[in-house]
Protein backbone atom coordinates (compact mmCIF):
# COMPACT_ATOMS: atom_id res chain seq x y z
CA UNK A 1 0.00 0.00 0.00
CA UNK A 2 0.95 3.10 -0.99
CA UNK A 3 0.68 5.37 2.52
CA UNK A 4 2.32 9.31 2.89
CA UNK A 5 3.32 9.80 6.50
CA UNK A 6 3.96 13.27 8.11
CA UNK A 7 4.62 14.74 11.69
CA UNK A 8 5.67 17.64 13.42
CA UNK A 9 8.60 17.34 15.85
CA UNK A 10 6.65 15.92 19.29
CA UNK A 11 5.59 13.23 16.14
CA UNK A 12 9.47 12.53 14.57
CA UNK A 13 10.53 9.69 16.77
CA UNK A 14 6.88 7.70 16.37
CA UNK A 15 6.80 8.92 12.71
CA UNK A 16 10.63 7.34 12.30
CA UNK A 17 9.71 4.21 13.59
CA UNK A 18 6.38 3.62 11.97
CA UNK A 19 8.39 4.02 8.20
CA UNK A 20 11.21 1.63 9.02
CA UNK A 21 8.27 -0.66 10.57
CA UNK A 22 5.97 -0.39 7.29
CA UNK A 23 8.33 -0.21 4.90
CA UNK A 24 9.82 -3.73 6.55
CA UNK A 25 6.04 -4.95 5.71
CA UNK A 26 6.28 -3.85 2.27
CA UNK A 27 4.91 -0.44 2.06
CA UNK A 28 5.47 2.30 -0.14
CA UNK A 29 6.22 5.40 2.17
CA UNK A 30 6.24 8.82 1.55
CA UNK A 31 7.64 10.58 4.13
CA UNK A 32 6.75 14.49 3.91
CA UNK A 33 8.67 15.94 6.56
CA UNK A 34 9.53 17.06 9.70
CA UNK A 35 12.99 15.53 9.48
CA UNK A 36 13.99 16.23 12.65
CA UNK A 37 12.94 17.39 16.27
CA UNK A 38 13.45 21.06 16.43
CA UNK A 39 9.78 22.66 17.14
CA UNK A 40 7.83 23.20 13.76
CA UNK A 41 4.26 23.74 13.01
CA UNK A 42 2.22 20.68 12.11
CA UNK A 43 -0.68 22.57 9.32
CA UNK A 44 1.73 22.35 6.35
CA UNK A 45 2.90 18.51 7.14
CA UNK A 46 -0.53 16.99 7.89
CA UNK A 47 -2.73 18.96 5.19
CA UNK A 48 0.60 18.05 2.80
CA UNK A 49 -0.49 14.37 3.90
CA UNK A 50 -4.12 15.09 3.48
CA UNK A 51 -3.81 16.06 0.01
CA UNK A 52 -1.88 13.40 -1.01
CA UNK A 53 -4.54 10.70 -0.19
CA UNK A 54 -7.04 13.42 -1.68
CA UNK A 55 -5.48 13.34 -5.02
CA UNK A 56 -5.09 9.82 -4.41
CA UNK A 57 -1.12 9.73 -5.30
CA UNK A 58 -1.50 7.15 -1.98
CA UNK A 59 -4.24 4.71 -0.11
CA UNK A 60 -3.81 6.31 3.32
CA UNK A 61 -2.03 9.06 5.15
CA UNK A 62 -0.83 9.21 9.13
CA UNK A 63 -0.24 12.15 11.08
CA UNK A 64 1.53 12.64 14.33
CA UNK A 65 2.09 15.31 16.49
CA UNK A 66 2.19 15.19 20.69
CA UNK A 67 -1.66 14.46 20.99
CA UNK A 68 -2.87 14.15 17.34
CA UNK A 69 -5.61 16.50 17.98
CA UNK A 70 -4.13 19.51 16.36
CA UNK A 71 -2.76 16.98 13.41
CA UNK A 72 -6.35 15.26 12.94
CA UNK A 73 -8.11 18.99 12.85
CA UNK A 74 -5.25 20.10 10.23
CA UNK A 75 -5.43 16.88 7.58
CA UNK A 76 -9.35 17.60 8.11
CA UNK A 77 -8.89 21.10 6.31
CA UNK A 78 -8.41 19.02 3.05
CA UNK A 79 -11.64 18.70 1.00
CA UNK A 80 -12.06 14.82 0.77
CA UNK A 81 -10.26 13.70 4.24
CA UNK A 82 -11.33 11.84 6.72
CA UNK A 83 -8.77 11.71 9.23
CA UNK A 84 -9.75 10.08 12.28
CA UNK A 85 -7.50 10.41 15.96
CA UNK A 86 -6.83 6.70 17.25
CA UNK A 87 -4.75 6.05 20.23
CA UNK A 88 -6.29 2.70 20.42
CA UNK A 89 -6.90 -0.17 18.41
CA UNK A 90 -11.27 0.38 18.94
CA UNK A 91 -11.18 3.55 17.71
CA UNK A 92 -8.55 2.28 15.09
CA UNK A 93 -11.08 -0.17 13.90
CA UNK A 94 -14.35 2.12 14.32
CA UNK A 95 -12.67 4.83 11.95
CA UNK A 96 -11.95 2.43 9.22
CA UNK A 97 -15.37 -0.13 9.71
CA UNK A 98 -18.04 2.97 10.30
CA UNK A 99 -16.56 6.04 8.87
CA UNK A 100 -13.69 4.70 5.90
CA UNK A 101 -11.25 7.27 7.64
CA UNK A 102 -8.57 7.56 5.01
CA UNK A 103 -6.17 9.40 7.92
CA UNK A 104 -4.94 7.98 10.75
CA UNK A 105 -3.69 10.31 13.59
CA UNK A 106 -2.02 9.68 16.46
CA UNK A 107 0.06 10.99 19.83
CA UNK A 108 3.72 10.37 20.08
CA UNK A 109 3.42 11.75 23.39
CA UNK A 110 0.49 9.29 23.95
CA UNK A 111 1.05 6.52 22.47
CA UNK A 112 4.13 3.95 22.27
CA UNK A 113 5.56 2.73 19.75
CA UNK A 114 4.21 -1.01 20.18
CA UNK A 115 0.62 0.16 19.99
CA UNK A 116 1.04 2.56 17.21
CA UNK A 117 2.27 -0.41 15.15
CA UNK A 118 -0.48 -2.15 16.33
CA UNK A 119 -2.78 0.39 15.47
CA UNK A 120 -1.90 1.39 12.36
CA UNK A 121 -1.40 -2.36 11.03
CA UNK A 122 -5.58 -2.63 12.27
CA UNK A 123 -6.20 0.92 10.66
CA UNK A 124 -4.61 -0.33 7.42
CA UNK A 125 -6.07 -3.83 7.60
CA UNK A 126 -9.75 -3.29 8.74
CA UNK A 127 -11.86 -2.95 5.41
CA UNK A 128 -15.12 -0.09 5.39
CA UNK A 129 -18.23 -2.36 6.28
CA UNK A 130 -20.39 0.32 4.42
CA UNK A 131 -24.00 -0.79 4.24
CA UNK A 132 -26.13 1.52 6.68
CA UNK A 133 -22.89 3.65 7.08
CA UNK A 134 -22.26 4.64 3.38
CA UNK A 135 -25.59 6.96 4.04
CA UNK A 136 -23.65 8.94 6.45
CA UNK A 137 -20.43 9.10 4.19
CA UNK A 138 -22.23 10.77 1.88
CA UNK A 139 -23.83 13.29 3.94
CA UNK A 140 -20.51 13.89 5.12
CA UNK A 141 -18.71 14.43 1.60
CA UNK A 142 -22.05 16.47 1.10
CA UNK A 143 -21.12 18.78 4.27
CA UNK A 144 -17.66 18.76 3.02
CA UNK A 145 -18.58 20.10 -0.47
CA UNK A 146 -21.25 22.76 0.80
CA UNK A 147 -18.77 23.87 4.00
CA UNK A 148 -17.92 27.60 2.21
CA UNK A 149 -21.30 28.56 0.81
CA UNK A 150 -23.16 29.41 4.29
CA UNK A 151 -26.74 29.17 2.82
CA UNK A 152 -26.35 26.03 0.66
CA UNK A 153 -24.76 24.35 3.96
CA UNK A 154 -28.46 25.64 5.73
CA UNK A 155 -30.26 24.11 3.78
CA UNK A 156 -28.40 20.90 3.23
CA UNK A 157 -28.39 20.54 7.37
CA UNK A 158 -31.87 21.69 7.18
CA UNK A 159 -32.92 18.37 4.93
CA UNK A 160 -31.09 16.53 7.37
CA UNK A 161 -32.39 17.81 10.51
CA UNK A 162 -35.65 20.67 10.14
CA UNK A 163 -35.20 22.83 11.47
CA UNK A 164 -31.23 22.94 12.58
CA UNK A 165 -29.60 25.47 10.71
CA UNK A 166 -31.65 27.83 12.60
CA UNK A 167 -31.31 26.32 15.91
CA UNK A 168 -27.72 26.30 15.27
CA UNK A 169 -27.49 29.95 14.26
CA UNK A 170 -28.79 30.92 17.70
CA UNK A 171 -28.48 28.71 20.12
CA UNK A 172 -29.23 30.23 23.15
CA UNK A 173 -32.94 31.50 21.53
CA UNK A 174 -35.32 28.71 22.04
CA UNK A 175 -33.25 26.56 23.84
CA UNK A 176 -35.19 24.64 26.19
CA UNK A 177 -34.45 26.41 29.89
Amino acid sequence: MRIAIGADHAGYDLKSHLVTMLASLGHQMFDLGTDGTESVDYPGYCAAVGRAVARGDVERGIVLGGSGQGEQIAANKVHGVRAALCNDLYTARMAREHNDANVLSMGGRIVAPGLADEIVICFLQTPYQGGRHQRRIDQLSEIDRLGADGVALDNYLDSLVPGIAARAAAPTQGAPE
